[in-house]
């Protein structure tokens, strides 16, 4: 049965995100506590797992996935989904088509838009979130045994009360001096198809870049390539590595993906 409700103390991020950090949040919790008083600034939110875990009063929540922020503001309003969701290849394809038409038709800030969008999320392939080139949703239907849909999420609206949100390039929001930033890019890899203009190498050094110029604590957290870990030591920041929960392949040795934390202000 799908669950209708959650309770405020177990809130838990809503959508299935590539490369989510709620495994990562009891090593930030530390580092965010001296400073919880002062704004939690998020310029690559995602699905928000370290926000959620961290749960700042006051947040600054920007992603450059424009889908991802209209369910976000939905859900601060008290989001209740009415659409019909289903473990069903041909209900999924269909509300993919009318997902990629709201696109077209300039209403992809509607609240159909945010309840098709988690649904497609909750059912697709490995919960990715993929767009071509003209913007369209073109993640398949995914293979899953079982599918608890949520679709109440009223319990979001308290903790989500003071939280802002913004779609736009990371380097755009209006930062306070003060503001402690945590910054989590796609992963130093060759895909980064996750919006339609991607995230290249030179996206990571810009993000660096700006990160640095910050005069606030900031955390930075990426892959543990050899050349990250040369870009983020050539700008100042303290590294700390990690045993990420995943894998880099199924076969072979099945080592664990090395992540780094790059430190700053602190």
């Amino acid at each position: 049965m799908a669950s209708k409700t959650t309770g405020v103390l177990d809130l838990r991020p809503p959508l299935k995100w590539a490369g989510g950090k709620r495994w990562l949040v009891p090593h930030l919790i530390p580092l965010w506590k001296p400073y919880s008083r002062y704004r939690l600034v998020e310029p690559l939110c995602g699905g928000l797992a370290v926000t959620l875990g961290l749960r700042p009063e006051k947040a600054l929540l920007n992603d450059v996935n424009p889908h991802l922020i209209n369910f976000f503001r939905w859900v601060q309003k008290g989001l209740q989904l009415e659409i019909t969701m289903e473990n069903d290849e041909s209900l999924y394809y269909q509300h993919r088509e009318r997902f990629n038409r709201l696109i077209e038709e300039g209403k992809e800030n509607s609240k159909e838009a945010a309840e098709l969008f988690y649904y497609l999320n909750r059912t697709g392939y490995n919960g990715l979130c993929r767009f071509n080139r003209k913007g369209r949703f073109n993640v398949p239907f995914g293979r899953y045994k079982k599918i608890n849909y949520l679709y109440d999420y009223r319990p979001y609206r308290e903790v989500f009360k003071k939280w802002e949100f913004a779609c736009t390039d990371f380097a755009e929001p209006l930062l306070k001096e003060d503001d402690f930033i945590y910054a989590d890019p796609p992963y130093d890899v060759e895909f980064t198809n996750y919006s339609k203009n991607g995230f290249d190498w030179k996206e990571q050094v810009r993000l660096v870049k700006w990160l640095a110029e910050h005069t606030g604590p900031v955390v930075l957290s990426n892959q543990a390539t050899e050349r990250i870990i040369e870009l983020y030591r050539d700008h100042g920041f303290e590294l700390k590595y990690f045993d990420a929960p995943r894998m880099i392949s199924c076969t072979g040795d099945r080592k664990r993906a090395k992540e780094v934390l790059a430190l700053k202000g602190m």
